[in-house]
């Protein structure tokens, strides 16, 4: 892992953090700065999961493939949108007070 490597991630996961947010609309805390770590969040889970439906499942759609330097952009936005969603609804029951 380079630093061109790091660059080109981080770029991803903030376009994939704001993607995320614009699929699940809701109030991520931090700002631009969670929005980013959603995105690294995201790119992670959304490359795994798309690693396990490959390897498991044998799913091969052309289109979760793309990828720019071996950062799959489709898995990685969709992962975004679960944990924008997976993170918001924990904080809603963290603040629900009967």
């Amino acid at each position: 892992m380079d630093l061109s490597y790091l660059a080109v991630q981080l770029v991803i996961a903030s376009v994939c953090g704001l993607l995320g947010n614009f699929l699940i609309p809701r109030h991520v805390p931090g700002k631009f700065l969670g929005l980013v770590l959603v995105g690294f969040v995201g790119v992670w889970f959304g490359a795994w999961g798309y690693h396990l439906l490959k390897t498991q499942y044998g799913v091969a759609a052309p289109f979760l493939s793309w990828n720019v330097v071996n950062v799959p952009i489709i898995p990685s936005i969709v992962g975004s949108a679960v944990v924008i969603y997976a993170l918001t609804t924990v904080l809603r029951w963290g603040r629900y007070n009967p």
